[in-house]
């Protein structure tokens, strides 16, 4: 590092210390008062607060500028900017569609929110409202469409689920994390989320598949 950059760098460090120093105080003396007294028979209040940070997010702002700052200094150009991958906005626009169906009842043979949906038209509604992907129409077909994953511990958010007896697929729903997944169950029930790692569904899991354009 050349002694300008080094002394650039020093300044860059020691100013945005001062400035952590001068946000740091003020919050540290109100939330914390010097009579235990005082604070014991102070009111309680019911009022917002006003400042929008809390300290430990100061801090982490704090954090966040003086690695900016001290990028500049070093190379003499902007941090890139970090961008979220583009199948993960695919998937995160998958599941807030799927989510918001929430409480749609349920239809044989129904394909949209108005007149209900059965399991596979469910399905079928998400991925083509949300990302413009056509999937066959029942969910034995889907079952055969995009990558298989029989180890449940391989799901991700977005994969097809797939559930029946003595290996032929009658049921299918989204996967959503955490061993979850939306569907729209039978007759008399509403779209839900329900389990896949233990219960009625857990034992009728047979396998899931992975949608390449995901």
């Amino acid at each position: 590092m050349s002694p300008d950059r080094s002394s650039s760098f020093r300044s860059a460090r020691l100013l945005l210390a001062a400035l952590f120093c001068a946000v740091s105080v003020p919050a540290l003396a109100q939330e914390a008062p010097l009579d235990p007294m005082a604070a014991a028979t102070a009111p309680v209040s019911t009022e917002p607060s006003t400042n929008p940070f809390t300290l430990p997010e100061r801090a982490a702002a704090f954090g966040r500028d003086l690695n900016a700052l001290s990028f500049v200094a070093v190379n003499g150009t902007t941090p890139p900017v970090a961008t979220a991958p583009a199948a993960s906005e695919k998937v995160q626009a998958l599941l807030r569609r799927a989510l918001a169906l929430l409480g749609t009842p349920y239809r044989w043979g129904g394909t949209t929110p108005d007149g209900g949906f059965d399991c596979s038209g469910l399905v079928g509604y998400v991925f083509r409202t949300a990302l413009g992907i056509e999937l066959p129409r029942v969910s034995r077909e889907m079952a055969n469409r995009g990558e298989l994953i029989l180890d449940r511990s391989a799901l991700t958010e977005g994969d097809l689920v797939f559930f029946g007896r003595s290996g032929r697929v009658d049921h299918v729903g989204i996967y959503v994390g955490q061993g979850k997944f939306v569907h729209a169950p039978r007759t008399g029930r509403d779209v839900t989320v329900s389990t896949l790692a233990t219960g009625y569904w857990g034992s009728k899991f047979l396998q899931a598949r992975r949608v390449a354009q995901i």
